[in-house]
């Protein structure tokens, strides 16, 4: 069972040229290419550790995503293990955040979730991309935002269904799961620790709407090389 899956390009040492709409669909794309639900890109930054672009499998970029951060701090915190930090930085669209290694899980210190606006069936909160969290659904659903329904929940542990902007419906969102709890902490004014259950598996949401903490395990499904046939862009991934 999988939360949400990504390919990683590396282009810290050798970039590769600006990928197109046309290839990031490609090589998303389950049947023709490698299949991903987002498509991330490592660049180095002067001041974070690295610098992560983030393309949804339609073509279109994506401002943040909780669990590929999650995936690329993996990676990266495996490149330095036994000899280097157990913490890292990496630089988004509207922010920087904190990666960190505890045991099998990967901790993302994601910032600020800021809920913009709200009603009876469902809240907005901006987490560095848009999203709208449902409590109960009696509207149409926006296209220009994540949309999160709650299903279910028992205590602290909410039971949800995801469609994200430029992806569709998806089995884990790790932003989305931030704006849940946001979502939660502000209608009931609380900041207790939530976790969240996604068709794909559960992470654990905790901090405060000024610093929301996302935590879940991260595991690696393969590594290998990708060519285009016509020879215009080839390079390494993981995934």
């Amino acid at each position: 069972m999988r939360v949400a899956d990504f390919v990683i390009l590396d282009m810290r040492i050798n970039p590769l040229p600006d990928l197109s709409a046309e290839f990031i669909r490609k090589i998303t794309e389950r049947r023709y290419g490698i299949g991903c639900d987002q498509l991330l890109l490592m660049f180095p930054d002067t001041e974070a550790d690295i610098r992560l672009r983030i393309f949804n499998n339609d073509g279109s970029e994506a401002e943040n995503c909780g669990n590929g951060l999650r995936c690329v701090a993996s990676l990266l915190l495996e490149e330095v293990e036994g000899g280097g930090p157990s913490a890292l930085s990496i630089r988004i669209a509207d922010r920087m955040v904190r990666a960190e290694k505890l045991r099998n899980r990967i901790r993302i210190h994601m910032g600020a979730a800021t809920v913009t606006n709200h009603n009876d069936s469902h809240v907005d909160v901006e987490i560095g991309n848009p999203h709208r969290v449902f409590f109960e659904v009696l509207e149409t659903f926006p296209e220009d935002r994540n949309i999160e329904m709650i299903t279910g929940r028992i205590g602290d542990n909410v039971y949800v269904d995801m469609i994200e902007r430029g992806a569709g419906h998806t089995p884990a969102c790790g932003s989305g799961a931030c704006a849940i709890a946001a979502a939660i902490w502000a209608m009931e004014k609380h900041t207790r620790p939530q976790t969240i259950h996604m068709s794909g598996g559960h992470v654990v949401v905790s901090g405060t709407p000024d610093s929301v903490v996302l935590e879940g395990t991260v595991s690696l499904v393969f590594t290998g090389e990708y060519h285009i046939l016509s020879g215009e862009i080839s390079g390494n991934q993981s995934v």
